[in-house]
């Protein structure tokens, strides 16, 4: 994403701890690097444990792929548009964005607004709105495919049970109680090898109900035919049951709020700061080295960077058992994305568009990737934020970004092929999206972002936008654990478990403060709620 700019934060905290040349002598019970959701979650939930925190961002702000920026008078999401996990309730503990926002006290610092439909999709001669709620999903879809409905409801509800497995398994180390493992994860045991077509041709007979249903496939990164179902179904019920939701003023806000958290709570943020090292003894983890040969002690880190960063670079390979390096080495990254921020003078509010449109040239979703793996796909998402948070930009104008999948090996030189590629994302949404007719003639603001902006500005290997791809065999135990073999070191974040998209690196982050401590999740809010 295009860099930001400082003006909403250019300091980490207060200098306590820091010596008068600058360096970092101080020991910490918790160094976290990167400041990504997944590690701004897990360094506020431990710095509410009462555990001393560091968080080192080696950016000029907090966020990760959730950091916005500043453009003239816009302000622009580098790349989350839409969180489930956020619904309030007075009767539950509500989604787990949720539990989190208010475990740490950071609930006056960022609002979440509701956002209905979940999203909008267009293929040749189709176009349909996704409702939130479980019952109107079904029934959204069964309207159009009446024939379906019994398929629809029966794998809603696998999808349901997959949610509720996948948190009862991640919640309590007692939860089989004296089932084994599969009597009590029938669900997750029988699909943890199938991708979501496996589990469509299951039930649903028609074509296009199946594509439709695997619309938010981009959310994942991968094609139905190669996506892991597990994650797929978890990802479309924390929205569809959860609720979607933006965050208002961006998702910086949300970022900041966790960061505020961790400060609040005494611990400190540090921005600009690189760690260079991960240092070592014979116990295990000892410390971090920072640029300038700047150190700070501690025997816990939380690595939210890029795990092959972390392992090859930060750490050191000889430090790990040959098992973990066959695993680590045999897992593929994920694909990346080019985006295009852009504001129009165009009234949208009166263009009945929705905050999220996907917009499909084609009914195969396979062929759709094979343009991704090319570098020229020919579909796209549109997001229009202004849409739910009119203070985004000034009256009379409104925000789109336009996002698509593209490999970073796609072309040997991003750079040369930017402007085109925007020019020829801007004509297919126009072409694809019917109210979006004449945006290249009301455009006042438009810039591109590609695989190597991604890579530049998060440090992820190739642009990688969910960390290790979302493959069966990539997700759950395929994935690294928040523990690592190595005494002290953590991971957390979309290149270890449960993978990547905003809900799935707070979910890590959570498992990593919950590891860190010794305890499950439901001990740790237990905790955090007895004060």
């Amino acid at each position: 994403m295009p860099p930001a700019r400082s003006t909403d934060r250019s300091s980490g905290g207060d200098s306590s701890g820091a010596n008068g040349d600058g360096s970092i002598d101080e020991y910490y019970d918790v160094i976290v690097v990167g400041s990504g959701l997944g590690g701004l979650t897990a360094a506020a939930l431990l710095a509410a444990s009462g555990r001393s925190v560091l968080v080192v961002e080696r950016h000029d702000r907090v966020g990760g792929y959730a950091h916005s920026f500043r453009r003239h008078s816009y302000r622009f999401d580098s790349a989350v548009h839409l969180i489930g996990g956020c619904r309030p309730s007075p009767d539950d503990d509500g989604g787990i964005v949720r539990r989190v926002v208010d475990a740490v006290g950071a609930g006056d610092d960022c609002e979440f607004v509701s956002v209905d439909p979940f999203y909008r999709v267009y293929y040749p001669d189709f176009r349909m709105d996704i409702p939130v709620g479980l019952e109107r999903f079904i029934d959204a879809h069964a309207q159009l495919f009446p024939a379906e409905r019994d398929g629809i409801a029966k794998l809603t509800k696998l999808c349901c049970d997959i949610r509720d497995e996948t948190d009862r398994a991640s919640s309590s180390s007692t939860a089989t109680g004296s089932k084994t493992f599969a009597q009590a994860f029938p669900a997750l045991v029988r699909y943890h090898r199938a991708t979501l077509s496996d589990v469509l041709d299951d039930y649903i007979t028609d074509p296009k109900l199946k594509s439709v249903l695997a619309t938010c496939w981009p959310y994942a990164g991968l094609p139905p035919s190669r996506v892991s179902f597990l994650y797929w179904a978890s990802m479309l019920i924390s929205y569809v049951a959860d609720g979607a939701y933006y965050c208002k003023g961006t998702f910086q806000r949300f970022a900041e709020a966790l960061a505020h958290s961790v400060e609040s709570a005494g611990g400190r943020v540090v921005l600009s700061s690189s760690v260079e090292r991960i240092e070592t003894d014979d116990e295990g983890i000892c410390g971090v080295r920072l640029d300038g040969d700047r150190h700070a002690r501690t025997r816990t880190v939380i690595s939210n960077a890029d795990a092959r960063q972390t392992i090859e670079q930060l750490v050191g390979e000889e430090r790990f058992p040959a098992r973990y390096l066959r695993a680590h080495r045999r897992r593929r990254p994920s694909v990346s994305a080019f985006v295009v921020y852009a504001a129009t003078d165009l009234d949208l509010a009166s263009r009945d568009l929705a905050h999220e449109t996907f917009a499909f040239a084609r009914w195969d979703h396979d062929a759709s990737y094979r343009g991704v793996e090319k570098g020229s796909p020919n579909w796209l998402s549109v997001t229009v934020p202004t849409l739910v948070d009119r203070d985004l930009a000034p009256a009379g104008e409104h925000l789109l970004t336009l996002t698509t999948l593209v490999s970073h090996d796609a072309t040997a030189n991003w750079r040369t092929k930017k402007d085109r590629v925007v020019e020829e994302m801007t004509a297919r949404a126009e072409k694809l999206l019917p109210e979006l007719a004449g945006l290249s003639d009301h455009l006042v603001y438009r810039e591109g972002a590609s695989p190597f902006t991604m890579e530049r500005y998060t440090g992820n290997s190739d642009g990688a936008i969910y960390g290790w791809e979302l493959s069966p065999g990539q997700v759950g135990a395929g994935r690294p654990g928040n523990s690592t073999p190595l005494n002290g070191l953590f991971l957390a974040g979309h290149w270890a478990q449960p993978g990547g998209g905003v809900y799935g690196v707070v979910v890590s982050g959570i498992e990593a403060a919950a590891a860190v401590l010794g305890i499950d999740r439901d001990g740790l809010f237990s905790r955090l709620s007895a004060g």
